[in-house]
């Protein structure tokens, strides 16, 4: 595709799918739990005055998911605790009573814990949430990662003591090949994509996420105009939505989904009215992006949450990169991920053309947040990003 920046509208109903697919207890779960780990601290939401006024809005709010929990990204949020979940519901069954998550977390069943095995397929940052759950709980850990993988994201995942596998292919290879293998061997799977009849994992890892937004709430005095949601599968983008539209209902902020043009299944799902998947060819920058197929529970929320769906080029993603951590004027410096920046990167790159922007609702006192859904987690990458300019 040799444009940079592509947009499809949405035929979003907003229905009831914000409050059922995840619900309200739902969040409230995870926020509780989550919030009493050991290394809690709720992420800086930033405002960037100068590049607000460089790219023609009132605001821009950046949630910086880099400090979370040491692990770099939101999927610190996610992965964790649905192994937590998992966990907890596997002892339950096996010991006919209800276990909790907070005597599980506790070590109350760390001998059988050890027996369970919990496995996944990865970009990156979820199977680093998830070893490092796995770690801090006791139980084994393999995490499975496609071909294109960077080696300092592997070796992250290594450091928290998960047998890493790699497999041919791309990232839905890798899914493929968890699966068979967790099934061969009796390993439970953790994924935060969802497929038919397997759903739990999913919605926990999913409603991990929305401790993000409960945060940007108490945060924030009033709602934004718009979110620019960066999309693999969906499943951070649904989270947000969801979360968002259950905080402020009528006043909930526009959606705006940004993939990269390189793996745009949920951008093809819009065109079509339908899921789609879309084949991945080559692999983009934006590495935790990188995803083919949607997760239906993701989708039925975007359909009808998500007002505009955009594609952006790889080209787009090292500027952003750099612009954060050479900031103008008075903006902070921040240290962030070739995904984490795909959101701005296309909300600057739509300022440029004022069709677009008015296609997106885009306007001079437009309030816009984003979520720099992760830091520098492969430093190597980002030494030679900063060095290309």
């Amino acid at each position: 595709m040799t444009q940079t920046i592509a947009h499809q509208a949405g035929r979003p109903d907003f229905g009831h799918a914000a409050e059922t697919v995840l619900t309200k207890q739902d969040f409230a779960r995870a926020a509780a739990e989550i919030t009493a780990w050991d290394g809690y601290a709720a992420t800086p939401l930033h405002s960037l005055p100068a590049l607000a006024a460089e790219t023609g809005v009132a605001e821009i709010l950046y949630k910086h998911e880099g400090p979370r929990f040491g692990l770099g990204s939101f999927k610190a949020l996610g992965g964790a605790f649905a192994g937590l979940g998992v966990l907890q519901r596997e002892l339950s069954q096996r010991l006919d009573r209800e276990v909790s998550l907070e005597s599980v977390r506790a070590g109350s069943y760390a001998e059988e814990v050890a027996r369970i095995t919990l496995a996944s397929a990865t970009d990156g940052n979820h199977g680093r949430s998830l070893a490092w759950g796995c770690k801090r709980l006791g139980a084994p850990c393999r995490i499975f990662i496609h071909a294109e993988v960077s080696e300092g994201r592997a070796k992250a995942i290594r450091g928290f003591g998960a047998e890493v596998v790699r497999v041919e292919g791309d990232f839905d290879a890798s899914v493929d090949r968890c699966r068979e293998e967790a099934e061969a061997n009796g390993w439970f799977v953790v994924s935060d994509t969802s497929w038919p009849g397997y759903a739990d994992p999913p919605r926990d890892a999913m409603s991990g996420y929305g401790v993000m937004v409960r945060e940007i709430v108490d945060a924030m005095d009033a709602a934004p105009t718009h979110v620019f949601l960066q999309a693999g599968c969906g499943g951070l983008a649904a989270s947000v939505a969801a979360a968002l539209r259950q905080a402020w209902g009528a006043r909930s902020p526009r959606v705006v989904i940004v993939e990269p043009d390189l793996a745009a299944c949920l951008f093809e799902s819009a065109r079509q009215g339908r899921m789609a998947s879309v084949e991945i060819g080559e692999e983009s920058i934006m590495a935790g992006l990188s995803c083919g197929v949607p997760s239906p529970m993701a989708w039925e929320i975007l359909r009808s949450e998500a007002s505009d769906f955009l594609i952006i080029s790889d080209d787009l993603i090292p500027p952003a990169v750099r612009g954060l951590a050479r900031p103008r004027g008075s903006d902070p410096l921040i240290a962030a991920g070739e995904s984490g920046v795909a959101g701005l990167a296309a909300l600057t790159e739509a300022c440029k053309d004022p069709g677009l922007m008015r296609k997106l609702g885009l306007a001079a006192q437009s309030r816009v947040l984003l979520i720099g859904s992760e830091g520098v987690t492969d430093p190597e990458i980002h030494v030679r990003i900063m060095a290309g300019a």
